[in-house]
């Protein structure tokens, strides 16, 4: 068996499969078992948050219903006195936690909604060191961007149809994710992506709480990333000669 063709090629097959096992599996956990798990709210950042504050200024009256009225954080003026400094900064704080848990309601909430409208299916979210997918879809993804709750499982896709979408975060406007989950056709007009009229009211300027949630988890992927928005290796995208 092992001095004809076929067992030369099952035996570098199970070579491979161990190899690939090894390095992309067993080591990965060796060298990352001390780093510790993220919560929703310890992944949410100062763009995530500017989104969810654009997503509130866009639709009041759906926001509010959904995740409650963020505040506008106040200014310290140079006149105040130390006292008032403390207040605003006290309030300011307040303002921020706020914001945290609202968009760690959001993720959690939109992550479901993912998974339970089958998104993964067809993205995928994970950019390989292969076929030149940084050229497209940005960094190549790192072990530690797993690390957190809203990667467990980690949704590497089934069928690879649609673009990967683990930098799609600040590419788009929440305005355009509207129109593409209510009808895709209207901003890609040969997209084979179902429509998802449920996650609105009617009309794709009125999304409900899942629309808003699923919203805001596309736009949180990537976020972490130093070259965000602009993800792609591409000179013309970052403007330079």
């Amino acid at each position: 068996m092992f001095e004809s063709k076929t067992g030369i090629l099952f035996i570098a097959g199970i070579g491979f499969f161990v190899f690939a096992f090894v390095s992309n599996g067993a080591l990965p956990m060796i060298m990352y078992k001390d780093l510790p798990e993220k919560t929703a709210e310890q992944v949410v950042n100062p763009r995530l948050v500017r989104q969810l504050r654009n997503m509130q200024l866009r639709w009041p009256e759906a926001f509010r219903a959904a995740f409650g009225e963020l505040p506008e954080p106040k200014e310290v003026l140079p006149a105040a006195t130390d006292a008032e400094k403390k207040r605003i900064e006290t309030e300011n704080e307040a303002i921020r936690q706020q914001e945290t848990a609202a968009a760690a309601e959001a993720l959690r909430l939109g992550r479901q909604v993912y998974i339970g409208e089958g998104c993964w299916h067809c993205h995928r979210q994970y950019v390989r060191p292969v076929s030149n997918e940084s050229l497209r879809f940005g960094p190549v993804s790192k072990t530690e961007e797993y690390q957190n709750e809203l990667q467990r499982p980690v949704m590497f896709g089934t069928r690879r149809v649609g673009p990967d979408l683990s930098r799609e975060g600040g590419r788009r406007s929440n305005d355009w994710h509207a129109v593409h989950f209510f009808k895709p056709t209207m901003v890609s007009t040969s997209s084979p992506m179902p429509e998802y009229p449920w996650l609105f009211c009617g009309a794709p300027d009125k999304p409900n709480r899942r629309g808003l949630a699923l919203m805001t988890y596309v736009q949180w992927l990537g976020s972490w990333q130093e070259s965000y928005p602009y993800y792609e290796e591409l000179d013309e995208v970052r403007g330079e000669d």
